[in-house]
């Protein structure tokens, strides 16, 4: 079996020193994948200063190339976001646009270096707007070369305006239950598969 590793990057507006709701879901996906032997770690990335900009490195202490390292590193990449007037985070969005920056590279192959790499996306908020913010995600992730497996969006959404948080209420949501289980099974089959059966060069170059 191969090892795997997993990526999980919370785009939360928090640094890592404030409860995030966001991570609290996130680590329900990465106890699933660390029972199937996939080393599983979450980083902040409100605790890294990521310069915006359409360049690997934009320079000016910009830490995103150190992410970037553990991107190119992990077989699998989850983005956990919290919804904000509808929408993905507004860190979602530079790591997007900072993954994106870098989809001209290619692999040994002359492929997408995100070539052979699965991704997923993890939501949380009170308000509508998670399938909104995962299609934005998981479009622009596949675009640049990440295979998407089938139900890979794993979600929790409190009622319209304020209310409880994930937190709070919505552990017990058997929904979101199902969902981050389903996520993370096909997240590590997936990888399992493209790990032992790389996208073949042809036609892919």
């Amino acid at each position: 079996m191969a090892n795997l590793k997993c990526l999980m990057l919370n785009t939360s507006l928090k640094t890592s020193d404030e409860e995030s709701n966001t991570s609290a879901l996130m680590q329900e996906a990465a106890r699933w994948m660390e029972s199937e032997g996939v080393q599983a770690v979450e980083l902040r990335v409100a605790d890294y200063k990521v310069v915006p900009g359409m360049e690997p490195d934009m320079g000016d202490s910009d830490e995103w190339p150190q992410l970037m390292e553990r991107v190119l590193a992990a077989d699998i990449l989850v983005i956990g976001t919290p919804i904000w007037m509808g929408e993905k985070s507004s860190i979602a969005t530079r790591v997007m646009e900072r993954l994106y920056a870098s989809s001209s590279e290619t692999n040994e192959k002359g492929q997408a270096i995100y070539y052979n790499k699965v991704a997923g996306v993890i939501v949380t908020g009170n308000e509508d707007g998670a399938k909104h913010a995962s299609q934005s995600i998981l479009y622009g992730m596949q675009h640049v070369g990440f295979t998407i497996p089938p139900n890979v969006d794993a979600y929790w959404v409190g009622e319209a305006g304020p209310g409880p948080s994930y937190m709070e209420a919505g552990r017990d949501s058997e929904f979101t239950k199902k969902n981050t289980k389903m996520l993370a099974f096909n997240l590590v089959h997936f990888a399992r598969m493209l790990k032992e059966n790389p996208i073949p060069e042809k036609g892919n170059s």
